[in-house]
């Protein structure tokens, strides 16, 4: 999924591989477009049998209780236990502490958007789609597997900036041009900052 947009400003056009033609934004700069997020639907599906198993089990023990029918012996003890126990109890700790836990576990899910590893790009026709870092690593990897003069050859990908460290004789300079003009092909929504470094042979940078 890539397309014409150049964090330096240049436009460019004609690539074979355009699929999505830029929105109306000025080219290179950010445009606001929500984060993807993960469904979490086997999370959700968890929490949703685990509440509707307890619900179920307690609802059924109270109409038996309110048809003349004795409690359960379980709800009987659970109501004895929280009768009797004091809030210095450790185990009445323990379970706050998990309870706790649990509870911060599942706000997490609900509002961290999740999907870390796709990067949005620019929406076209109200149509937004993402792309991997893995992604834009191997194309950036496929560009400079044409340059000369590079032995290895190591590309990190964050949320704002990509580096690339490179071990051989290769200019920098010419490589983080190359480089910034295969990532300007990425029609990003937030366009990443491109740094290119060298390192020598004795610092094991790894292609």
């Amino acid at each position: 999924m890539t397309g014409p947009a150049d964090e330096g400003g240049a436009e460019n056009r004609g690539g074979p591989e355009v699929s999505q033609a830029p929105g109306p934004e000025p080219e290179g700069a950010a445009v606001k477009v929500p984060r993807p997020r993960a469904p979490r639907t086997p999370e959700a599906a968890v929490v949703a049998t685990g509440v509707l198993l307890v619900a179920g089990a307690l609802l059924y023990d109270v109409v038996a209780v309110r048809t003349g029918h004795p409690a359960r012996r379980w709800r009987a003890e659970i109501a004895d236990e929280l009768a009797t126990r004091h809030l210095d109890d450790l185990w009445v700790l323990v379970g706050a502490g998990v309870a706790t836990l649990l509870g911060g576990v599942l706000l997490w899910l609900a509002f961290a958007p999740g999907l870390r590893r796709w990067l949005p790009l620019r929406p076209h026709g109200g149509t937004g789609a993402t792309i991997e870092r893995a992604g834009i690593g191997h194309l950036l990897a496929d560009r400079a597997a044409g340059l000369t003069g590079i032995e290895h050859l190591r590309i990190r990908i964050g949320r704002r900036r990509v580096r690339v460290t490179l071990v051989g004789p290769a200019d920098p300079a010419l490589v983080q041009r190359q480089l910034r003009e295969e990532l300007a092909r990425v029609t990003l929504a937030r366009p990443l900052r491109l740094d290119v470094r060298s390192a020598r042979r004795a610092g094991g940078a790894a292609g």
